[in-house]
């Protein structure tokens, strides 16, 4: 491996020629093998999950009420304008890593860390996180079938075992370890059913919406306590702001908007299999920008009817803990044969969601090892063309997370790691068009620097509007993994090494005249 030295310091900036160079390296390259269609379904197979069949019911109840359809649109435009830019870095570095390896050729090694160890957060903490909600749907479909198996066994104290959530993981670890395209095709069948069930609830709904659900669209806010949203549960914008809480009202809305951005989680894991696409310059920006259209047109729809059946009163978590979900709505209006529906829906749906994420997470530690930023071993691929040791070791982290620990309070913690990543790929999409304005660009994010500066200021906003509890363990996630990168990271990262070695990479300009390997 070569690396770039830069003039004017000791920055570690991967270039977008080495990226792709590495591409081909024996023994860790990747299967070509994915299309656009293959990429929309990975896009809406992870994004239509717990925003549709969980978080629209209970962020309503608790957080925004009938608002809460405006939030989705607000989280929406956030992730749209990310979008965009993940769409120009996509196509420009088609790389496995997403986020990671854009920052690597941008913004240099420790920020490329940074966002790798927030990705860890989104996809890895996520599948576990999502992993348990489909252990409680498939209690449900048990239920249905007349067979009282509970899927989860408390351990006592701090400890669970969740039974369901440890097949699930177990199972798509062995599909994803079997293939890429595989997935896809799993995927693309558990997709169009869930999509199908999505459009029947919401044509359903629209017979029992009543107008006057509506009223207040916006609630009056509600005094916070720590129970219901108020101290250190309250988001930070209405801690600052002077407010006793953020529960209904604008700081409402806003919450509910950082809280439903979950539900959008995973449009970016399309960007981890640019890799494996047999054209990433038109497929990538077409699948990341077309999931994304067809989720949020969905989402909105369902919060809207959702609403619109009944009292966002109803919606509220009830005393014993238990929160509302779709299927709560159509139960409280004796339509329970729906209900049932919306549990087989939500088993579908959540599973490709977990699988869609496990995967993102896989490419990401692939591409982190095979910078040596962690052990190069997980960097691997068999003769399937996939890194199975990575993907053993994920689904091993992930499966003991969801079995044995409650992830209830992990879902905002997701958001923020996810949320930062955008950041920093926004503001990359700037430098690089400011450092290397003659790479060949299939997509080009409109408006620059426009738009990448609407999308910080966007997913700032969101990040304002998670809990100060949240921004607690987001900083001593970050302290954690900035103690990784010291002692292990950058003394292991091969651009490192060489760099120590005075082996450095030719400019830019003249990078493609040199066909020497160190």
């Amino acid at each position: 491996m070569t690396v770039t030295n830069r003039p004017g310091g000791g920055r570690r900036v991967k270039s977008v020629e080495q990226s792709i160079r590495d591409t081909d390296e024996p023994g860790t390259k990747l299967k070509k093998e994915l299309g656009t269609l293959d990429l929309i379904v990975f896009g809406v197979a992870v994004v239509i999950g717990a925003g549709i069949f969980t978080l629209a019911a209970s962020t309503a109840g608790n957080v925004a009420g009938p608002s809460v359809s405006i939030s989705f649109v607000l989280a929406a435009v956030a992730c749209a304008l990310a979008a965009l830019c993940y769409a120009e870095f996509a196509s420009t570095v088609p790389v496995a890593g997403s986020a990671y390896t854009f920052s690597y050729a941008t913004l240099g090694e420790f920020v490329a860390w940074i966002i790798g160890w927030d990705l860890v957060l989104e996809f890895a903490v996520g599948s576990a996180y999502v992993s348990t909600g489909w252990s409680e749907y498939l209690q449900q479909v048990l239920e249905l079938a007349g067979l009282d198996i509970p899927t989860k066994f408390e351990l006592g104290g701090f400890f669970t075992f969740n039974w369901g959530a440890l097949i699930l993981v177990v199972a798509l670890a062995t599909l994803l370890y079997r293939g890429t395209k595989l997935s896809s095709r799993v995927s693309l069948v558990i997709t169009t059913i869930k999509v199908a069930i999505v459009l029947f609830v919401i044509i359903l709904g629209l017979f029992y919406v009543r107008a006057a659900n509506y009223t207040p669209f916006i609630p009056e806010p509600a005094p916070g306590t720590i129970e219901s949203g108020g101290g250190i549960k309250q988001s930070l914008l209405s801690f600052f702001g002077g407010a006793s809480g953020s529960v209904y009202g604008y700081y409402g809305l806003f919450a509910a908007a950082a809280v439903v951005f979950f539900a959008f989680i995973g449009f970016d894991a399309v960007a981890t299999t640019a890799e494996e696409t047999k054209n990433p310059s038109k497929a990538l920006p077409r699948g990341i920008l077309g999931s994304l259209a067809i989720v949020t047109v969905l989402y909105v729809a369902v919060a809207l009817v959702l609403t619109g059946m009944v009292p966002y009163t109803d919606l509220a978590t009830q005393p014993d803990g238990t929160k509302a979900t779709l299927a709560t709505a159509f139960s409280s209006l004796g339509v329970d044969w729906a209900a049932a529906i919306i549990a087989i829906g939500a088993l579908l749906g959540l599973t490709t969601v977990v699988m869609v994420l496990m995967l993102g997470q896989i490419r990401v530690l692939f591409a982190m090892s095979r910078d040596g930023l962690l052990p190069t071993s997980l960097a691997k691929t068999g003769s399937r063309g996939t890194p199975g040791r990575a993907t053993w070791l994920i689904g091993t982290v992930v499966a003991l997370i969801a079995t044995f620990f409650p992830a209830e309070d992990l879902e905002q913690m997701v958001n923020i790691g996810t949320l930062f990543a955008f950041v920093l790929v926004s503001i990359g999409v700037i430098i690089l068009r400011r450092t290397r304005p003659e790479l060949p660009r299939a997509f080009r994010t409109p408006l620059v620097p426009l738009v990448p500066i609407l999308a910080v200021l966007a997913c700032v906003w969101l990040m304002l509007s998670l809990s100060v509890e949240t921004w607690l363990r987001f900083v001593i996630w970050m302290v954690l993994g900035v103690a990784v990168y010291v002692f292990y990271g950058r003394s292991h990262s091969l651009v490192g090494i060489r760099q120590r070695s005075g082996q450095g990479e030719a400019p830019p300009e003249t990078a493609e005249q040199d066909t020497t390997s160190p």
